[in-house]
């Protein structure tokens, strides 16, 4: 699944081949057009979710199109790209509403990373504006599902904690289900009729991180055009979701340590507080008292953080749920497979999901839409859905001890390095297919002592 869609205008055909092939290996579904009007009409067919323009083209120049993508949606980032700066023209775009001025030649390395940073403002917009349409439809689809005895646990935890604005952190692996948590102890919550905002404060830069959180007054840095409201005060009366909170810098630390000890914050550049009133729920799936003793994360944020723990067990500690939400999942796929072969589950119930219920949502997804009919079978889980790897475990019974007596790390070893090796050491995409967050990798790699250096 691409990571996001971008648009490309430039006139010189070099340019867009080559923005077009480097945006494609990071991922993207990247479409290029060399003027402007090609560019609003495909805009006008099709949803972006970044636009990079030059801005000295014929015809339609890039503050042109510029203006008019933002008319059309003012959510979508526009990255404008020049081999003609100057002071004038970077004020005019900023002033428009660019998300980013950058001069020609421009790096790699620094277009990726204004790209990345770019399509993630742009889902926290689109979810904050989706806020009250998400709120208004309850806990919907997805919901918690399960009987076993450590979800139930939770369910008990998530009633008694509702009734109250303590602060709660959450424990889980990747995929355990740690933001709908959140959302159900909000929707159960006094403060249900208010929005629940969330951030993975690992998917974004310490600069960005620190304005989204925070806000950010006008002549803060360069780009900040105007005052901004941080997600802590947009979310007033409700509650908020600091997921992966184990990834924020100490600066950071800080400041939301202020946010629950004073409650209130200080945007970027500011010396006024405002006062929030928020419950705050924080997740993660590190060790943060490893964390403390390695002084990357600060202890009196932690004990702050920790008034009520509650630890999501990962769906290996608990396969009698895994019939249910297999069903719970071809309900939500409307389209293809209905139904289940025993053997089929005998292997789904017997592998042990690193990636948790999100891998096994995956999973579900791609077999109802591969199925020749409408039901899974156990052939069909072996030919299109799961690799030898999965099936090698699924027939030791997946209970700790693997295939030729090999323990379950090292078979968990082996599979990350298979998943590797097929995608070329692209740890991204591998993770993707692991169905856990690439942090989660680089860690597991580090645990193994594999490499965990970057990719090129």
């Amino acid at each position: 699944m691409p990571h996001g869609r971008v648009l490309i205008v430039d006139d010189e055909d070099s340019t867009r081949e080559y923005l077009s092939m480097m945006l494609e290996r990071e991922g993207y579904e990247v479409s290029a057009v060399a003027d402007g009007k090609k560019a609003l009409k495909l805009d006008s067919q099709e949803s972006f979710d970044a636009v990079i323009t030059d801005i000295q083209m014929p015809g339609m120049g890039g503050m042109e199109i510029l203006s008019a993508l933002r008319e059309c949606d003012p959510l979508l980032p526009v990255i404008i790209i020049t081999g003609h700066a100057s002071q004038e023209s970077a004020i005019e775009a900023l002033n428009l509403g660019a998300f980013y001025y950058l001069l020609k030649p421009v790096s790699n390395e620094e277009l990726k990373q204004v790209v990345r940073n770019a399509l993630e403002v742009r889902r926290l917009r689109d979810e904050n504006v989706d806020l009250e349409r998400a709120l208004s439809a309850g806990p919907g689809e997805r919901e918690m599902i399960g009987e076993s005895e450590g979800i139930r646990l939770v369910f008990a935890l998530i009633d008694r904690v509702a009734k109250t604005s303590s602060t709660v952190l959450l424990y889980g692996e990747s995929g355990t289900g740690k933001e709908l948590v959140a959302r159900a102890i909000h929707a159960r919550s006094a403060r249900a009729d208010k929005r629940f905002v969330s951030i993975n404060c690992g998917a974004l830069p310490e600069t960005l991180l620190e304005s989204e959180l925070f806000g950010h007054v006008k002549g803060s840095f360069t780009g900040a055009i105007r005052d901004k409201r941080g997600l802590m005060v947009v979310a007033e009366g409700g509650t908020f979701l600091l997921d992966e909170v184990s990834e924020t810098s100490t600066a950071i630390q800080v400041k939301l340590l202020r946010v629950l000890q004073e409650r209130e914050v200080v945007p970027v550049g500011g010396t006024k507080p405002t006062k929030v009133n928020v419950r705050v729920i924080a997740a993660t799936n590190a060790d943060l008292e490893k964390a403390i003793r390695e002084g990357r994360f600060r202890a009196d944020l932690f004990y702050r953080l920790n008034v009520i723990p509650i630890t999501i067990p990962p769906l290996r500690e608990r396969r009698d749920d895994i019939p249910r939400l297999v069903n719970h999942f071809l309900g939500r796929f409307t389209s293809g497979a209905r139904t289940v072969s025993d053997e089929a589950m005998d292997i789904l119930t017997d592998y042990d999901w690193p990636g948790n219920v999100r891998e096994l949502e995956n999973i579900i997804e791609r077999a109802v839409i591969l199925a020749d009919d409408t039901e899974i079978t156990a052939d069909s889980l072996n030919i299109s859905i799961f690799p030898e790897r999965m099936r090698n475990q699924a027939r030791t019974g997946g209970s700790g001890v693997g295939v030729a007596g090999l323990t379950l790390e090292e078979l968990e070893r082996r599979y990350l390095l298979q998943t590797l090796e097929e995608t070329g050491w692209k740890k991204k995409r591998a993770a993707e297919i692991l169905g856990i967050n690439p942090s989660t990798l680089y860690r597991k790699l580090q645990r193994y002592g594999m490499d965990t250096g970057e990719e090129e």
